[in-house]
């Protein structure tokens, strides 16, 4: 009776998973966006009747973004499924990255894609921190690529006196991004003064200070 179970149990498992595993590739050719639609962990599918080239389509990438007015000096564009409906449940997503000289993208992860990243022109220091607190950096040059694990704090610099770009692709349709410095000092409701002031050896004055450069989040 006990070994019955067992493989009533175990059948039950495996058609379970065969369930949830057969039908994890898309069942159309595609699914356009339809931006007007309620969204719900994605955008419900255009109707393919009224698809167009358009919404496969982005030139948004070809020029640089201005880093004129950038706190950081570094000025992020994105070609999200907002840009290119036709991305929609494809999960890739594509960004540009200009770089004033001296610009920073500062330490972020992404918690739900990894990320490469193709030098346009310039010259960066690039890196990312492992969970054992290894520090894995380069310098990178036009033409080269590095790769930037899902969900690990990562960061690029320009610390030359010319400006630098890069192409930047993602595994994720939305891969979200959370800054260290904005996320920590900058959260809504605020964390407490004292927490932080403990975690980071500082004094409460001195988080205060370091808040007044983040707004708090709306």
């Amino acid at each position: 009776m006990a070994t019955s179970m067992i493989y009533l149990f175990v059948t039950i498992l495996l058609v379970a998973a065969h369930t949830a595993f057969a039908e994890s590739n898309m069942l159309q050719d595609f699914c356009v966006a339809d931006l007007k639609g309620e969204k719900v962990n994605g955008y419900p599918c255009k109707d393919p009747a009224q698809v167009t080239p358009e919404d496969f389509y982005y030139i948004g990438l070809a020029n640089g973004a201005s880093t004129t007015n950038t706190t950081l000096g570094s000025a992020v564009t994105g070609a999200n499924v907002e840009k290119i409906p036709g991305l929609n449940t494809l999960g890739i997503f594509m960004s540009r990255i200009d770089y004033a000289p001296g610009g920073l993208n500062p330490p972020h992860l992404h918690p739900r894609a990894s990320e490469a990243i193709f030098v346009l022109e310039g010259r960066l220091f690039v890196g990312f921190l492992t969970t054992a607190g290894k520090l894995i950096s380069k310098h990178v040059n036009k033409g080269d690529v590095f790769v930037f694990p899902r969900a690990l704090l990562h960061f690029q610099q320009n610390p030359n006196n010319a400006p630098a770009s890069v192409l930047a692709a993602f595994d994720s349709q939305n891969s979200g991004a959370q800054g260290v410095g904005p996320s920590l000092f900058g959260a809504n409701p605020p964390i407490p003064d004292d927490l932080l002031a403990k975690a980071f050896y500082l004094e409460p004055q001195e988080v205060q200070k370091v808040k007044g450069k983040f707004p708090a989040k709306k």
